[in-house]
């Protein structure tokens, strides 16, 4: 039974809701975790009926979010993010406006043909890179990001769901069917509208602040060494066209001359089987390298082992008690020792050594080592090395990245066509790539940001309880006699404002279902067209920038750039007035008023 009286629960909704996002405001905890109280507190107090609840658990969109962060996951595993973010980096180290324009325009257009919210999942750690990689904090790039996808998603009537929701209802009004690209005009209005407004205004208002964590994320470059074998496939081509050693995660720096080392015109040199490299690398290419025939990672020295013994990779660190100026990997003899191959050295801010054998240790340097768990359980022991760790990257699975490729566009190409819906088109994909080992389970399921699929879920809860308790409706029939008598222009701007106010704080589809048949309502009594009403009402929904939580794409880079909630406003404020203006003036253009 509900707590609270019927006649009282609208108003008790709108205080929570206000409770909600001064809690939003203020920061004191995360905001999945003030989301989340949020939808108790609307449970607890009998706001949303049990089954309502239920049905939340069955939205689509979550179970999709989710599916594609697996997606992601494989397209990082395979190298094809690292590969697309060493393209984009490459271009922007010459003309890096240029780079960040074309990126975002490219985001625009992709979030025209295929629904939005995966198309962010995808770009956001490819646009993470390409920040780092100018130099610049990713808050200057996310909201960018996101909002380019929400722009793209107002070109075509699948860009959004919210778009397709909207024109599945006014059809059931008895309206004509809206074209996939019937509203294409405005939302090109919109959008570049929008990419105005980030040009001009972005520089001022967009925050300039790194995200916490964000070493905690780059992967640790080893210097590391590499031996050359009889059967390479790399033997007979110059240095500078070995794909292999050439990636944006490897770094040659000298070959080696007997007991000298040749740093000059690497990129000319051809390779020959027995030579020796010195280069720096990250842990997943260094694993990656380790599994090619015919290269030698690391000292030759170690990985003895028994019959089918495992060998496993894992991180130390050197002790203050071991670690001096006379102590050189070398001289460490973990492999004759403890039978441990050495793959790489690491020292905070440095280069640990001319290369890998004479490197000198200090306390706190890292090594890279390879070797049986009998090994590392000896070398745990013997007190040289402490905090003996899992390596924090993995190699690269580039020979099943065509797979993993294969499977994003077939999800996004046959939910274009509208052959099954795209959760269960991303489902099937995630078996797919499993099955294939493009990826593995566990890395899979740690790929899912759990943080931000409980914000949806808990706003999806909220927003239903606005819709049980008649929030939303009261709201609209509040507004509904304000509207009345207004001019044409009047009313289609009143209805663009009314949707964009209520879907930033509401989920979009529940604004587009209360609001679209009032509009219709409305407009044929007032005598205005009503699908240029309902095309206000789609604009208005779908473009939504003020808050983090009024679409899913605000909410994925919410969490990923760490924003605060206050940065949404100082830029989706504008966003939302510019944008606003373009639509309303533009939709008379193509939708005339007038039936």
């Amino acid at each position: 039974m509900p707590l609270i009286p019927a006649e009282l629960q609208p108003a008790v909704a709108l205080a929570l809701l206000a409770l909600l996002f001064a809690a939003f405001v203020i920061e004191r905890y995360p905001p999945d975790v003030t989301a989340a109280g949020a939808a108790a507190l609307f449970v607890g107090l009998g706001l949303v009926p049990y089954d309502a609840v239920l049905g939340v658990f069955s939205n689509p969109a979550p179970i999709t979010i989710a599916a594609m962060f697996v997606i992601s996951g494989a397209l990082v595993r395979t190298g094809l993010l690292d590969a697309l973010a060493a393209l984009v980096i490459a271009r922007a180290e010459s003309r890096p406006v240029l780079a960040v324009m074309v990126f975002l325009g490219a985001t625009v257009l992709a979030s025209g043909i295929v629904n939005n919210t995966p198309v962010v999942l995808i770009l956001i750690p490819v646009i993470i890179r390409l920040a780092r990689s100018l130099g610049i904090a990713e808050t200057r790039l996310l909201i960018p990001l996101s909002y380019a996808a929400v722009l793209g998603g107002t070109l075509t009537l699948i860009g959004s769901s919210t778009n397709l929701l909207v024109a599945g209802v006014a059809t059931g009004l008895g309206l004509p069917p809206f074209g996939i690209f019937e509203i294409a005009g405005v939302g090109a209005a919109a959008a570049l509208a929008g990419v105005a407004t980030l040009a001009v205004l972005g520089p001022w208002l967009l925050p300039d602040r790194r995200a916490r964590g964000d070493a905690a994320e780059d992967e640790t470059v080893f210097l590391t060494q590499l031996q050359v074998l009889e059967g390479y496939a790399g033997i007979g081509k110059p240095l500078s066209e070995v794909a292999d050693l050439t990636r944006p995660g490897i770094r040659v720096t000298a070959r080696r001359e007997g007991a000298r080392l040749r740093r000059s015109d690497l990129g000319a040199h051809v390779l020959s089987a027995g030579d020796v490299l010195v280069a720096q690398a990250t842990t997943s290419e260094i694993l990656t390298l380790r599994d090619l025939p015919g290269l030698v990672v690391g000292l030759r020295r170690g990985t003895a082992r028994n019959g089918e013994d495992e060998l496993l990779v894992a991180e130390a660190m050197v002790t203050p008690t071991h670690g001096s100026a006379r102590d050189t990997v070398s001289h460490l003899s973990v492999g004759y020792r403890y039978g441990l191959r050495v793959l790489g050295a690491f020292r905070h801010g440095h280069v640990p050594g001319p290369d890998l054998g004479t490197a000198r240790l200090r306390p706190a340097d890292k090594l890279l080592l390879e070797g049986t768990a009998e090994g590392f359980d000896r070398l745990s022991q013997g007190g040289e090395l402490v905090s003996v760790s899992r390596a924090s990257g993995r190699a690269y699975r580039r020979r099943r990245a065509p797979l993993a490729l294969l499977a994003l566009l077939t999800v996004v190409t046959l939910a274009a066509f509208d052959v099954a819906p795209i959760e269960i088109l991303a489902l099937i994909a995630v078996a797919a790539i499993l099955w294939c080992r493009c990826i593995d389970g566990d890395e899979a399921w740690g790929s899912i940001d759990a943080g931000i699929l409980v914000l949806i879920f808990s706003m999806l809860i909220v927003g239903r309880g606005l819709q049980e308790t008649g929030t939303v409706g009261l709201i609209v029939e509040t507004a509904a006699p304000w509207l009345e008598g207004l001019p044409p222009i009047a009313l289609l701007a009143a209805f663009y404002a009314l949707t964009s106010v209520l879907t930033e704080t509401v989920t979009n589809n529940a604004v587009a279902v209360v609001v679209t048949p009032i509009a219709v309502a409305l407009g044929q009594e007032a005598g205005v067209d009503p699908r240029a009403l309902v095309v206000a009402v789609m604009m208005g929904a779908s473009a939504s920038f003020a808050t983090p939580v009024g679409y899913q794409t605000n909410t994925l880079v919410y969490g990923a750039g760490d924003y605060r909630f206050t940065d949404f406003l100082r830029i989706g404020v504008p966003m939302n007035l510019i944008v606003g203006v373009a639509a309303v003036l533009t939709i008379p253009l193509f939708f005339p008023l007038a039936p």
